[in-house]
């Protein structure tokens, strides 16, 4: 597919169209790889994006209880005062 280079103020840029924007899932920005002579733009994916429904499920199948304790019997608070 060719894509015709156009001006964006002082720069210049490349438009997408809105079927590949929502065939890859691209928002607001990408990453470009530069690589052999070639560029690559991936859609940049929000890291923690399905943590909640991920959480909600560990509940629900109770594998959301603490492994160790979060404050120790001989732990002194008292210090970070």
């Amino acid at each position: 597919m060719k894509s015709k280079i156009i001006k964006i103020g002082n720069s210049k840029g490349l438009r997408l169209s809105k079927t590949i924007l929502e065939k890859y899932n691209i928002k607001d920005e990408v990453e470009l790889i530069l690589q052999e002579e070639q560029i690559i733009l991936k859609p940049v994916d929000k890291p923690r994006k399905d943590w909640e429904k991920a959480f909600q499920e560990m509940h629900r199948n109770q594998d959301d209880i603490l492994l160790v304790n979060d404050v120790f019997e001989d732990e002194n608070l008292e210090e970070w005062n």
